[in-house]
C-alpha cells in the first residue's frame, strides 16, 4: 500500500512534470470502475482542465486542477501510476488514462482493482470520498505531539491497530507503522493502556523521524526509476525483511506474525 513516504514521492515526481500541462482527452481503462464517475461526465469534466500542484493527505493523492477540480485517488494496496508515451502498451488492470498536451499519458492501473478515483470539488469531499468526514487529522500535517497524545489516551486495544486505525490518525499505514514502533522501542501488540504517556510521546516523535527519514529516500528513488509497480521497500529496517534478518539495533532476528492478512514485523529483543 502507498504510504506516506510513497504519496510524498509520487506528489514531488508528478510536481515536476505535471504542473501547467493541459488534459488532452480523459479515457477509461479496461478496469472502468475504478473510476467513480460515469464515463461521459469523466471524459467532459476533465477534458480541457489544467493541472496544478500534487499533493498529499492521509493515505490519498490529489491531483489539482485549474477548474477548482481535484482527481483524488486512494490507491488502497496495489493501485499504481504511469507516467508513459502513448504507444506504450495499456496495462490490463488500468482504470484510466489521460493524454496530455505534452505528448505523455498519466494512467492508473490496479492489479487487485481495490483503489477508486473521484473527482471532486473541494466543498464535495464529504459527500463523495467515503468517509472523508470521519477520518482523523493528518499525522504529519495535521497534528502536534500535544495533539497525538490526546487521541492515544482514547484508544484501546493493540498498539498498532491504533495508529493505523484513520479514525485517530490518518495516514500510517501497515509497513510503516512497523517501522514507528520500532523506532520508538514499542512492541506492536502492546496495549495502549500499558504504554506511558512519555513513551506515547516518544512515539510521535518516531513517526516524524521515520517519515523524515524515509521519505527522501523513497523520493529519490522514484525520481531515479519512476514510479514503481511494487513500492520501495529496500530501506526499510524491520518490515518485511528477510526470513534470516537480525534488528540493525540489537542483532536480534526479526519477528513476522500473520494476521488476518497483515504481517508485523519487530525485534522482541528491544520493542518492549
Amino acid at each position: 500500500m502507498p504510504e506516506i513516504p510513497d504519496l510524498e514521492g509520487y506528489a514531488a515526481y508528478f510536481n515536476k512534470r505535471l504542473p501547467g500541462l493541459k488534459i488532452e482527452n480523459a479515457e477509461r481503462g479496461p478496469v472502468p470502475w475504478l473510476v467513480r464517475e460515469q464515463t461521459e461526465r469523466w471524459e467532459e469534466r476533465l477534458r480541457g482542465q489544467t493541472f496544478g500542484d500534487v499533493y498529499r493527505h492521509a493515505k490519498m493523492l490529489f491531483f489539482p486542477l485549474a477548474s477548482g477540480d481535484f482527481i483524488a485517488v486512494h490507491a488502497m494496496l496495489t493501485g499504481r501510476y504511469q507516467y508513459c508515451e502513448p504507444k506504450e502498451k495499456v496495462r490490463a488492470k488500468t482504470g484510466w488514462l489521460l493524454t496530455l498536451d505534452n505528448g505523455m499519458q498519466l494512467r492508473y492501473f490496479d492489479e487487485m482493482r481495490m483503489g477508486r478515483t473521484y473527482v471532486a470539488r473541494e466543498d464535495e469531499f464529504n459527500e463523495k470520498l467515503p468517509r472523508w468526514s470521519e477520518r482523523g487529522p493528518d499525522v504529519i500535517k495535521e497534528t502536534n505531539e500535544d495533539d497525538f497524545l490526546a487521541r492515544m489516551l482514547k484508544g484501546r486495544g493493540m498498539i498498532k491497530n491504533i495508529i493505523t486505525n484513520e479514525r485517530t490518525i490518518a495516514g500510517i499505514g501497515n509497513a510503516y507503522a512497523d517501522e514507528v514502533l520500532w523506532e520508538a522501542r514499542l512492541h506492536p501488540f502492546r496495549k495502549r493502556t500499558d504504554i506511558s504517556e512519555d513513551a506515547l510521546r516518544e512515539l510521535y516523535r518516531s513517526i516524524v523521524r521515520v517519515m523524515e527519514w524515509a521519505t527522501p529516500i523513497v523520493t529519490e528513488a522514484m525520481e531515479a526509476k519512476g514510479p514503481p509497480v511494487k513500492m520501495y521497500r529496500d530501506h526499510l529496517r524491520v518490515h518485511s525483511r528477510p526470513a534470516d534478518a537480525v534488528c540493525p539495533r540489537d542483532n536480534h532476528r526479526i519477528s513476522s506474525i500473520t494476521s488476518g492478512g497483515r504481517e508485523t514485523n519487530f525485534c522482541r529483543g528491544c520493542q518492549e
